[in-house]
């Protein structure tokens, strides 16, 4: 009887063991998928309570994104990517929608110079979240102007917050030496008119009695 209870003891104890090490596996599991991903992560998260759902995607997307040649930003292909953001950043304020437009195409290709596949926009967004997750909703958020039209559907106030989203993401997938890019505002504040001179003071006709 005793040794009957010791193996019971024995197997319970192991059991109880195994199912620590499977919770303690989905918890460092969870925790790792929300820091890699960040804000997708509480995203997808909002539209599916289901957690494990919505980590079987996000482990999908990185099972997708480790068969990508995905190559860090050269210090050449920093320099080179920083002059053409500047120019387009530059013709914002006599071209806002152009520019707007401009700005994306230069993600797309700053993306596909990267390795990331450009086929499409909802697959840009799947692949960029694996690691720029942090950076994705100044993606969508640009992209919903586009949706919308910048051929004068979008006010202009919508199309400066646009090149400022599409900042956002170009610094990501720059890297952290984006060095000489211009100061976000420095073109994408459209300026204002410059204020009328004020009207001078009409002169007092001078009493020829009494000379000044």
């Amino acid at each position: 009887m005793n040794t009957v209870l010791t193996i019971a003891v024995v197997v319970v104890l192991i059991l109880a063991a195994l199912v620590a090490g499977f919770v303690l596996r989905e918890r460092l599991r969870r925790a790792r998928l929300r820091r890699r991903f960040g804000p997708e992560y509480e995203r997808l998260l909002a539209e599916s309570p289901d957690h494990r759902a919505v980590e079987r995607e996000l482990t999908e997307r990185e099972r997708r994104h480790a068969d990508l040649n995905v190559r860090p930003a050269s210090a050449e292909m920093r320099r080179r990517y920083t002059h053409r953001w500047t120019e387009v950043q530059g013709r914002f304020v006599d071209s806002p929608g152009p520019a707007v437009m401009e700005a994306d195409r230069l993600i797309t290709s700053l993306m596909a110079e990267r390795g990331y596949p450009t086929e499409g926009y909802r697959q840009q967004v799947t692949d960029l979240s694996v690691d720029h997750g942090r950076s994705l909703e100044h993606y969508r958020e640009a992209h919903r102007v586009l949706e919308r039209g910048v051929g004068g559907e979008a006010a202009t106030e919508d199309l400066r917050l646009a090149m400022r989203h599409y900042r956002a993401l170009f610094e990501d997938l720059l890297g952290d030496e984006q060095a000489g890019l211009p100061s976000d505002g420095d073109a994408t504040a459209v300026p204002s008119p410059d204020p009328a001179p004020a009207p001078r003071p009409e002169a007092r006709p001078t009493d020829a009695r009494h000379p000044a």
